[in-house]
């Protein structure tokens, strides 16, 4: 996965049952996007965007010669691959986080919604879960087990922006801000 983009407008809490929609959303050389909706039969409704780089039997970005069946869903929509989302700002705030071996992947990497765990734990308190908000993640760099991971974090006007570093270098970064009502 390369990115991912996630805004909860209403949060499905009262919910009895949720739909789910996906489709593929858009393709490059290299890479394709996936949306999916959940809309709730009480008005939750929650929209994703992720964009993920193909990688070939070697583990290396690989060209997407046939989209096959989701070539239709995509209607010819191009993306990007490139990240958005800025490093840590100086003076962010910095902490440890250990990584579990239950965090990784098959591929011996953490696995992507590893990531989300210190993003929920840092989070706690400061967002009411049942406002509108859009939360994000650059994947730049595979985290490892043995990396040992320092959380760069900087809040400000109600939005959270968390890099995970290792030695000095920027392998991820989120961002969760609210939205307008």
């Amino acid at each position: 996965m390369r990115s991912i983009r996630i805004e909860v407008l209403a949060a499905p809490v009262e919910d009895d049952r949720v739909e789910l929609t996906t489709w593929s959303s858009g393709r490059a050389s290299l890479a394709a996007a996936r949306r999916m909706s959940l809309a709730g039969d009480c008005g939750g409704r929650v929209e994703l965007d992720s964009v993920w780089i193909h990688l070939g039997p070697d583990q290396r970005p690989q060209r997407i010669d046939d989209f096959g069946p989701y070539a239709e869903s995509t209607r010819g929509r191009a993306i990007s691959t490139r990240l958005e989302l800025p490093g840590p700002p100086p003076g962010s705030t910095r902490l440890p986080w250990p990584l579990r071996a239950t965090d990784l992947d098959v591929l011996g990497h953490v696995n992507n919604a590893a990531y989300w765990h210190p993003v929920e734990e840092r989070l706690a308190g400061a967002l009411d879960p049942r406002s509108p908000f859009r939360a994000r993640l650059d994947y730049r760099h595979p985290l490892d087990l043995g990396d040992e991971v320092e959380l760069a974090e900087s809040r400000r006007d109600g939005t959270l922006a968390l890099a995970f570093e290792v030695a000095g270098v920027t392998k991820a970064v989120a961002l969760v801000e609210p939205l307008p009502p």
